[in-house]
């Protein structure tokens, strides 16, 4: 599911911005309206709204859906299991492993064991 919104939100993304930059701004008009008498395109609306203009409002809205859809899938995460989740913790564990002697209980080997060192006081 999250990765379907991804896909749309940023193919929507990709489709908002070629609208926008397709579209005939109202800059372009503005010389134009000081020397050919349409001055009233100049500080109000020049018409219904045309095709162009009515995607960039469907593609708008389509994105701020998938902002608002991908903002509550991060804020409420559901419960997945994973590979790992499944599997039985009892079966997995090992008999338990005897621990190892201290070397302070262990008895060191020499070569020589008849050795006059046993005869140190310590």
């Amino acid at each position: 599911m999250e990765t379907l919104v991804w896909v749309v939100h940023v193919v929507t993304a990709v489709v908002l911005i070629g609208l926008v930059l397709m579209q005939h701004g109202k800059g372009a008009d503005m010389g134009a309206a000081f020397g050919t008498g349409s001055a009233g395109s100049l500080f109000g609306s020049s018409g219904s709204a045309n095709f162009l203009s009515r995607s960039t409002a469907v593609a708008a809205t389509l994105f701020f859906i998938t902002s608002l859809s991908l903002t509550y899938l991060y804020s409420h995460p559901a419960q997945q299991q994973g590979l790992m989740d499944k599997v039985n913790p009892a079966a997995t564990q090992a008999a338990p492993v005897a621990p190892a002697a201290s070397p302070a209980e262990t008895k060191p080997t020499s070569p020589v064991d008849d050795s006059k060192s046993k005869d140190i006081p310590k």
